[in-house]
């Protein structure tokens, strides 16, 4: 079986990358996706998600070089997360990450590992880019479209 994930959101913080021990390059994305509606009672609602995303290789690198705190990006990847054992089966399922927060309140988290991350937008988000794993070594500077199918 597959699983893909696809999300949209905003960073929540600018990315964080690290190597590891045999030198490969991680970068860790928190990324907030936000959905809004009205109730049938007239009142407006919010509701914020919260994913941590873990890029890897050159893609991270270049996440931590042209990404910042509120950047809108694109994630396509697979879900993660604590492991447990699912019974007598022998295999595992993978929940959220649950711990208490300093203010006592419980709290949850999403991980996913991309696959791909495209910057949507340039740095006023007006415009979309391509994904981070096609750039070189210097990223394109985003260059509106004239024909726009919208």
């Amino acid at each position: 079986m597959y699983h893909k994930i696809i999300i949209v959101g905003r960073l929540g913080n600018d990315p964080d990358l690290r190597y590891t021990s045999s030198g490969q390059a991680v970068t860790t994305l928190s990324v907030a996706t936000n959905n809004r509606w009205t109730g049938q009672d007239g009142q407006s609602h919010d509701e914020t998600v919260w994913w941590r995303v873990s890029v890897w290789g050159k893609q991270a690198e270049i996440c931590k070089n042209y990404l910042a705190k509120g950047r809108q990006v694109l994630v396509e990847g697979r879900v993660g997360g604590d492991r447990i054992p699912s019974g007598s089966g022998g295999g595992e399922q993978i929940v959220p990450h649950v711990w208490v927060g300093q203010d006592g309140q419980p709290r949850a988290s999403f991980e996913i590992t991309a696959q791909t991350v495209r910057f949507i937008g340039g740095r006023d988000d007006s415009v979309a880019g391509p994904a981070a794993s096609e750039y070189g070594e210097e990223p394109p500077v985003d260059e509106p479209e004239d024909d726009i199918p919208f």
